[in-house]
C-alpha cells in the first residue's frame, strides 16, 4: 500500500514562509505526478499545485500564484510546496496527492492516493 506523508506545517504570521514536504513510502513519488491540495474549515478542498513526474510541467491555483512554488526530487522520492508571502486566507489543511500517471492535473479526482495532510494555520 502506497502512503504520503505531509510535514512542515505550523503557525506563521502573514508574510511568513513555509516549506512542506510529501514524501512517499515506495518508490511511487518518482513515478506519477503529484499535487498539493488544501482545504479549510468548512470548505470544500480544493486544489494548490501539481507537478508532473518530470518536473517540467507545473500548474497553480490562481490564489497562489507567484507566491507558492512546487519541486520534486525524484531521487529523494520527495515532492516540496515552498510557501512565501503566506496570507491569513491560506490558512488550511494542506494534504499531497500522487496519480498513476506523469500528467499532471488540477482536478481533484484525477489522484488515486492521498496523504493525511499537514495544518497551515496563518495569523494576521
Amino acid at each position: 500500500q502506497v502512503q504520503l506523508v505531509e510535514s512542515g506545517g505550523g503557525l506563521v504570521q502573514a508574510g511568513g514562509s513555509l516549506r512542506l514536504t510529501c514524501a512517499a513510502s515506495r518508490r511511487t513519488i518518482s513515478s506519477g505526478a503529484i499535487g498539493w491540495f488544501c482545504q479549510a474549515p468548512g470548505k470544500e478542498r480544493e486544489f494548490a499545485a501539481a507537478i508532473s513526474w518530470s518536473g517540467g510541467t507545473t500548474y497553480y491555483a490562481d490564489s497562489v500564484k507567484g507566491r507558492f512554488t512546487i519541486s520534486r526530487d525524484n531521487g529523494k522520492n520527495t515532492v516540496y510546496l515552498q510557501m512565501d508571502s503566506l496570507k491569513p486566507e491560506d490558512t488550511a489543511l494542506y494534504f499531497c496527492a500522487g496519480r498513476r500517471t506523469v500528467l499532471a492535473s488540477t482536478a481533484l479526482d484525477d489522484y488515486d492516493y492521498w496523504g493525511q495532510g499537514t495544518q497551515v494555520t496563518v495569523s494576521p
